[in-house]
């Protein structure tokens, strides 16, 4: 069994055929299917995804950074009022992103602030979006780190200094996804100084989709050929691959077994 630890499958990119993809993901292993929310446009597709499949899909609650904008008190309102209401996997997906616009850049260290209080007020993990951001949330998590916050550098495309200072706070993982099959990414360079226990594996589908459906719609079947890679890096059976990455998603996400 295998889990897709990021993956946005309630969006509209699976309009037309989400129930298939899903099923093709349970028929290929990949068996739990975690939602990271983007904004208070997205909780309730994300939702409904998780109701029709509710032994498959684990919704998080959280406020993407690239939503965060003039209204992204409102929008942090919304996401506290439905975290607070009930259980979710993990709080997310927050964070930093410096790629796209920096006229935010306050409010997103704001954000990401509070929703990471809410998490250690909630004992749940984080699911951590770091684009072009890493010194940024650096400086924040050494800060506020403790023993009550655990969580996940979503699609970790980082070098092995930031993969260092991450497995330093204790209770993060690093999440894997198709960059890593990506032969400019250089990623195998950096995962040979990284520990197997530290990773866990998501797609972020539909986006970044790994080699050989590179350019096209990801999904979360295709978490199999991210694990192949690993398989290769490491030099271990893809067994193995699969065995660890489950059992670190499973205790990170506090995930029940069936």
């Amino acid at each position: 069994m295998y889990v897709d630890t990021h993956t946005h499958l309630f969006t509209d990119a699976f309009d037309d055929d989400r129930d298939t993809v899903v099923q093709r993901a349970i028929d290929a292993g990949v068996e739990y299917l975690l939602l990271p929310n983007i904004d208070g446009g997205t909780i309730e597709a994300m939702l409904n995804l998780e109701a029709k499949f509710p032994e498959h899909c684990f919704s998080m609650m959280g406020l993407h950074p690239g939503s965060v904008n003039e209204t992204w008190e409102e929008e942090l309102a919304k996401v506290k009022e439905h975290l607070f209401s009930r259980k979710y996997t993990a709080v997310g997906e927050i964070g930093m992103d410096l790629y796209w616009d920096k006229t935010f850049v306050e409010e997103q260290r704001k954000a990401f602030c509070q929703q990471v209080e809410w998490a250690k007020e909630l004992q749940l993990p984080i699911a951590i979006h770091a684009r072009e951001a890493f010194d940024e949330i650096f400086s924040i998590l050494d800060e506020i780190n403790d023993d009550r916050l655990t969580g996940v550098f979503h699609c970790f495309t980082g070098n092995i200094d930031q993969a260092r200072h991450i497995e330093a706070y204790g209770g993060f993982k690093l999440g894997i996804g198709g960059v890593v099959t990506y032969k400019k990414a250089a990623m195998d360079q950096v995962l040979e100084h990284v520990d197997l226990n530290h990773l866990i594996l998501e797609t972020d589908s539909p986006y970044l989709s790994p080699v050989p459906f590179r350019g096209k719609r990801n999904e979360s079947s295709y978490l199999l050929h991210i694990a192949e890679k690993l398989s290769d890096i490491y030099g271990v059976p893809l067994k193995e691959i699969e065995e660890t990455t489950t059992k670190n998603a499973i205790e990170l996400f506090n995930l029940t077994v069936k």
